[in-house]
């Protein structure tokens, strides 16, 4: 065989799964980048080393392709922890190919990583000279069957010598379960019987899928339907209620509160979710289909291990004769169209400076209609979901909720934007606070995006603490930011901009866009930090009711 480097044998394997890379270049991974250039890997350089795996997680969530983030060792890895530790939480498979410690023994600088990696929840898988291809598809595979990230270390006197020969079979096709057996009848029971069916589907019946399977039978049963903001729209149609959560109306909630059989597929029921265990009523049947191992929500009350996919086609062929669901929809229509939609806020605000929701609501009828989607994390992170358009789950990327993290919004959008292939606008929404942390990735953003718009909702302050610790009368001065000319910085990396003081200033970005929404484009939006946002007062209110309960 043709002599081939442990780090060439490494990027040759990635080859068969990945066709990018995000990173920075350093001691620990230059041989492997080199490698991974001369096997056709597409490398996109971002400017700190978190951008890595927040880059390569949104790329999967954008397209469903694995993508690989790389560092060296050292303060290059300790760099990506956080991005790192949202990606196990939010059960994203992704590779980071890192540098290690040599062989022979750690150097004074490094540190245990595969012990850090552990902390995380993160599996290690370090390459050696006689297995390096083995390990580097075994890490792959364990990331994509576990849905996980893992990180696949190369020790640093090992990266440039030559791999031993290996003899390595092609991967093997991935396979989903479908455990439901008898389980599935007893669904298809309580199903048909159900006066007020619901089907609520979640990011999982996404991954699977399901959505055809799912919107089929729902219209069998006459189902009314809804999904988490990460499956928004999986399942629209008629009967549709939006999201389930937070970020949902209230009208919807209602109509959620009143089923009598809940089918969850694919959604782990978080509190969030559940409107901190208000959305469904107290006598609901409540089943939920996932590859999970047993029920994630202490409220299900039966749980079938299975692939989201296959368990709803196999209730379809289950499923005879009419439902007993007449009406059902006919009713949900006419309340929600009678009930207060989201409110469409204010023209005039205390301090005079843009309601977000008016903001949200006049820019989806500016943005292209094509758009994806990427969230930072912070008090606006509801505006999105809740007023623009956003077509499929796909084109809805938030890392961060998991590991409850701000700042990775940038960097997310460098993944998304090399994942979005077919003409869409990339939009990213971004607090003033989340947009300072990942600032140095705004580069990365102009010198990859073919067509982006950043809106960044400053209110000159971190808004989420504002509200939740402000109003309590502590003291604010380390949640207020001086405020920044986002603007003016933009101009300076290569991008448009505006800032954005009255609705009448998006002008400049409608501007833009007819004339062909090429490059970047940054709305810095001033606004108020007097609204607070419903989903946050909800949280808070849950919190509250929380204390009282351990208090009493």
């Amino acid at each position: 065989m043709t002599s081939i480097t442990v780090s060439g044998r490494v990027a040759q394997v990635l080859s068969s799964y990945v066709s990018d890379v995000f990173g920075v270049m350093g001691n620990g991974n230059v041989y492997f980048l080199d490698a991974a250039e001369k096997h056709g890997l597409r490398f996109t350089p971002v400017r700190h080393e978190g951008a890595a795996i927040a880059a390569a997680d949104a790329y999967y969530r954008a397209s469903g392709r694995l993508a690989a983030g790389t560092t060296t060792y050292g303060p290059g890895y300790t760099n990506a922890l956080t991005a790192l530790a949202e990606a196990v939480q939010a059960q994203i498979p992704v590779v980071l190919v890192t540098g290690d410690a040599p062989t022979g023994g750690a150097r004074p600088w490094d540190v245990d990583q595969a012990a850090i990696a552990a902390g995380l929840g993160a599996a290690t898988f370090t390459v050696t000279r006689d297995a390096a291809g083995a390990v580097t598809r075994q890490a792959v595979e364990y990331a994509l069957t576990r849905r996980t990230a893992v990180v696949l270390a190369i020790p640093y006197d090992l990266a440039a010598v030559e791999a031993r020969d290996e003899d390595l079979p092609e991967p093997s096709a991935l396979e989903g379960t479908d455990d439901g057996g008898t389980d599935l009848a007893r669904v298809a029971r309580l199903l048909a019987g159900a006066r007020r069916p619901l089907i609520l589907a979640g990011r999982g019946a996404h991954l699977a899928g399901a959505g055809p399977e799912l919107r089929e039978l729902a219209d069998r049963l006459g189902a009314l339907t809804a999904g988490t903001a990460l499956a928004l729209n999986l399942l629209n149609g008629e009967g549709y209620l939006g999201v389930a959560g937070g970020f949902g109306t209230d009208t919807a909630a209602g109509l959620m509160g009143e089923a009598d059989v809940v089918l969850v597929a694919g959604a782990s029921l978080s509190p969030f979710t559940m409107r901190f265990g208000h959305l469904l009523g107290p006598d609901s049947t409540v089943i939920q289909i996932d590859t999970a191992v047993e029920p994630t929500n202490p409220r299900v009350d039966l749980f079938v291990q299975a692939d989201a996919k296959a368990a709803a086609s196999r209730l379809l062929s289950l499923l005879d004769g009419e439902a007993a669901a007449a009406g059902w929809r006919a009713e949900a229509s006419k309340r929600l169209a009678a009930g207060p939609g989201h409110d469409p806020g204010s023209d005039v605000t205390v301090d005079g400076r843009l309601d977000p929701r008016a903001l949200a609501t006049a820019l989806d009828a500016v943005l292209p209609e094509r758009r994806t989607v990427v969230q930072d994390g912070g008090h606006f992170i509801g505006w999105a979901p809740m007023y623009w358009n956003i077509p499929r789950p796909q084109d809805l990327v938030m890392v961060g909720t998991a590991y409850q993290t701000i700042g990775l919004g940038l960097a997310s959008a460098v993944g998304a934007a090399r994942a979005v292939e077919d003409g869409r606008t990339l939009v990213l929404a971004s607090g003033d606070g989340g947009f300072l942390m990942g600032l140095p990735d705004l580069e990365s953003l102009i010198g990859t995006a073919r067509s982006a718009i950043v809106v960044i909702y400053n209110d000159a302050a971190y808004g989420a603490e504002i509200h939740q610790y402000g109003s309590q009368g502590l003291t604010e001065k380390p949640m207020l930011i001086p405020e920044v000319d986002f603007s003016g910085v933009a101009r300076a990396l290569g991008a448009e901009s505006a800032v954005i003081r009255s609705l009448d200033d998006l002008s400049a970005l409608q501007e833009w866009i007819a004339a062909g929404a090429r490059g970047t484009f940054v709305a810095d939006c001033r606004i108020t930090s007097s609204v607070r946002a419903p989903w946050l007062t909800e949280w808070m209110n849950a919190t509250r009711a929380a204390k009282a309960v351990v208090a009493g």
